[in-house]
């Protein structure tokens, strides 16, 4: 088959440069908005008196027909093609004769993949920003019924302070919530039509650009027809993005993984969500977490591909920008299938209250409230108050105790020790003072974790979803 471009050469192209050179092996995805495009630009070739109306007709019913083919998988992809834009134009020069000739009037195939490929990062941007919010809903609904759930709450992966578990969901459900803005920036930032820059420089046509991006969903049209050309900014942009929700998903993950283990029994996912062993018929593994962690890498390396692609490249065109699709795609694809099976896999998992409970009685969660107590009723000052408890923690490890589990009597003469046989020691405050459920509750600072304070935080979230 003559190539498009193929009126300047002598031979034939060598086979090897077809299969080394040809990309419609995989930008063949971009067919539904190589189409897309491809109707609006014939339109407006129509509308500047290039094109009669029979032959802009000819032409959007050819597009349809090869649209309807693809779809039914009757459309022959063909290396002899090239890429995407070139097996589309061929199919409908073949189709409609000479009308089909006149669709690249005014355009390049450098402004044409542009256009094409930032087409599709933007319906993958909108995609993620759903199925993100809707796992979001999900944690959320989670979290309403465990706003009262006690379990421990870790630094350092250290028993610290006890916190609900509806809290440590919406801590999760922050992260997703800035992935959402950070993709809504984005789509911002692609908001500028490249197609009617041409190869570079622009065309001698006057083209209709700002029509012709507002047909296609973008504000405008861009600025600079080179830079048009040569920039892959949204696709590194999505990149990021996409990094950053993997991320998000692999700290998650880790915790799924950790709190299902024997050594915590927090969580335990469903059969239909876990996997066994082959050799060992006890195990019930939490793979779909496990892969849900390992699948961050993918995405990072996908970043770093076309990062290092792209650096150093002169203005405009160059053919190595060929290869910014194929690290998208997957980035793509692997992000929304994580998110999905996230967000099915939580619906079903088992929280098991009553090790968390068990869980917050280790490692002395309450420390920090007793040092509280002392400031607040004794006017001591906190390095001291953190001196003193220290003291009653170690007391309470001689004893083999949780410190929210020591006789109140005891401790009590190790406070009136510590701060003078005047003081009189309110037994009543110091037992609230231990007690773990009333330490959740007595943090109900903005983004605390009180359970008023974590439904207030859910509401917010709810809000700025628009649920």
């Amino acid at each position: 088959m003559a190539k498009l471009w193929g009126g300047r050469f002598n031979e034939s192209a060598n086979e090897l440069l077809d299969r080394f050179n040809a990309s419609i092996t995989f930008d063949k995805n971009l067919w539904e908005e190589d189409i897309q495009g491809s109707i609006e630009h014939a339109k407006m070739l129509y509308s500047i008196g290039l094109l009669e109306i029979g032959e802009l007709d000819y032409i959007l019913a050819g597009l349809k027909e090869i649209s309807e083919e693809i779809k039914r998988g009757n459309f022959s992809f063909s290396l002899d093609n090239e890429d995407i834009h070139t097996a589309i134009e061929s199919a409908l020069s073949e189709k409609i004769g000479q009308a089909g000739k006149k669709l690249h009037t005014a355009r390049s195939r450098n402004d044409q993949v542009a256009l094409d490929f930032m087409l599709y990062c933007r319906k993958a941007n909108q995609a993620l920003q759903k199925i993100l919010s809707t796992l979001i809903q999900t944690l959320l609904n989670i979290a309403k019924e465990h706003t009262q759930t006690l379990m421990p709450g870790m630094t350092h992966l250290q028993h610290a302070q006890p916190i609900s578990f509806g809290y440590h969901l919406v801590a999760w459900c922050i992260g997703f919530k800035r992935d959402i803005q950070r993709l809504r920036a984005s789509f911002t930032l692609s908001n500028e039509c490249p197609l009617g820059s041409a190869a570079m420089a622009g065309t001698p046509y006057k083209n209709e650009r700002e029509n012709l991006a507002r047909s296609l969903g973008f504000e405008s049209a861009s600025i600079n027809a080179m830079d048009s050309v040569a920039q892959r900014d949204f696709a590194l942009d999505l990149l990021y993005d996409i990094a950053m929700i993997m991320l998000h998903i692999s700290r998650l993950a880790e915790e799924l993984i950790i709190w299902s283990s024997y050594e915590f029994g927090f969580v335990q996912f469903a059969d239909n969500f876990a996997t066994g062993s082959s050799i060992m018929p006890q195990k019930k593994n939490p793979d779909v977490a496990e892969l849900l962690r390992g699948k961050c890498g993918r995405a990072y390396g996908n970043l770093m591909s076309l990062l290092t692609t792209m650096k150093s490249l002169p203005f405009a065109y160059n053919k190595d920008m060929q290869e910014d699709k194929e690290a998208v795609f997957d980035s793509v694809q692997t992000a929304y299938m994580c998110l999905e099976i996230l967000n099915e896999s939580l619906k079903t998992l088992h929280i098991n209250k009553a090790n968390m409970r068990k869980m917050c009685e280790v490692g002395h969660l309450v420390a920090t409230d007793l040092a509280d107590f002392l400031v607040q009723e004794y006017s001591v000052a906190f390095r001291e108050a953190h001196h003193i408890t220290g003291i009653c923690v170690r007391y309470a490890e001689e004893k083999g105790l949780d410190l929210s589990k020591v006789d109140i009597a005891d401790l009590e003469s190790i406070l009136i020790r510590e701060l003078g046989d005047t003081i009189t020691i309110n037994k009543n405050k110091l037992a609230s003072a231990l007690s773990l459920e009333d330490s959740m509750q007595r943090r109900n600072s903005l983004g605390g974790c009180s359970s008023d304070e974590v439904k207030r935080q859910i509401h917010a979230i709810e809000t700025w979803l628009d649920i």
